[in-house]
């Protein structure tokens, strides 16, 4: 059977998303707990929405991996593995993680490929007098007051179809084009500043880069027209801020409906693939 398992996670602890030999990541600790309660030999192999970075936060990861449609149980009945997985792997992951949800899916169905959108949320303090201690693992406390009425303006620079290789980390596949959908800067009553940022797909540290630039802008040190440069170049930019990853948190991966999974993970991948 293919799973689709609803995730949240406090990144702080761990060493990003993606399994690496000697170090604490979600994947890893997760597939090893699956495979602690489905009594698998080995650990299954998972597929998530959104590989965040070491100290990144998740409320809405997605996560796809194949697996029995049984637990077999010494001296019981087989157990199904839906209700294996509700039911005991919450006692066994540690409490940074926490299991939202656990659901049978369509083989159509790919937590990366078949996703429409992902959502992320940037949180930052600029003034140290309304820091709330109490959230200084889920945002930043930022040393210099920020113009937010400046960084909405070239938000809406960014929105649309483009390149946006100056924001990435180049990886020698894929392709840097990227739709954002939504870009917006929010200061709350309480003065914390919330960038939302949602877009088709996201590259490697894209949103910290974007966020940056914003801040930059807000901090009248860049205007405008530096984010439109920007979007016309071809590699990264040496001036692009990244900033730190523990104010950034994936709040929401978007799915079209079951009948049309098939059909977006073939555009999802044939579109990656064509600009590599």
């Amino acid at each position: 059977m293919r799973a689709r398992l609803d995730l949240a996670y406090d990144g702080a602890d761990f060493s990003g998303w993606a399994r690496q030999p000697g170090l604490r990541t979600v994947q890893g600790t997760l597939e090893s707990a699956i495979a602690q309660v489905l009594r698998l030999d080995e650990p299954p192999s998972s597929v998530c929405a959104g590989r965040t970075d070491a100290g990144v936060h998740a409320r809405g990861q997605v996560v796809h991996m194949d697996l029995p449609e049984e637990v077999a149980r010494p001296h019981k009945d087989p157990h199904p593995t839906e209700e294996a997985l509700l039911d005991w792997l919450p006692k066994v992951l540690p409490p940074d993680i926490a299991l939202h949800a656990v659901r049978r899916t369509t083989e159509d169905f790919d937590a990366r490929f078949s996703a429409i959108s992902r959502r992320y949320v940037y949180r930052l303090w600029d003034c140290p007098h309304t820091v709330d201690p109490l959230s200084r693992s889920y945002a930043v406390a930022f040393s210099h007051p920020v113009d937010t009425d400046a960084m909405s303006s070239a938000a809406e620079r960014l929105l649309g179809l483009h390149d946006f290789a100056a924001f990435c980390r180049r990886r020698d596949e894929g392709t840097t084009i990227r739709t954002l959908l939504r870009c917006e800067v929010d200061r709350r009553p309480d003065d914390l500043i919330e960038i939302t940022v949602q877009a088709d797909a996201f590259c490697h540290s894209m949103v910290r880069s974007l966020v940056g630039a914003l801040v930059t802008v807000g901090r009248h040190r860049r205007d405008i027209d530096w984010i439109d440069s920007h979007l016309q170049a071809d590699r990264r930019g040496n001036d692009i801020l990244v900033m730190p990853p523990h104010g950034l948190t994936l709040e929401e991966v978007e799915y079209p409906p079951e009948d049309r999974l098939a059909e977006r993970a073939l555009q999802a991948r044939s579109r990656r693939g064509s600009h590599a």
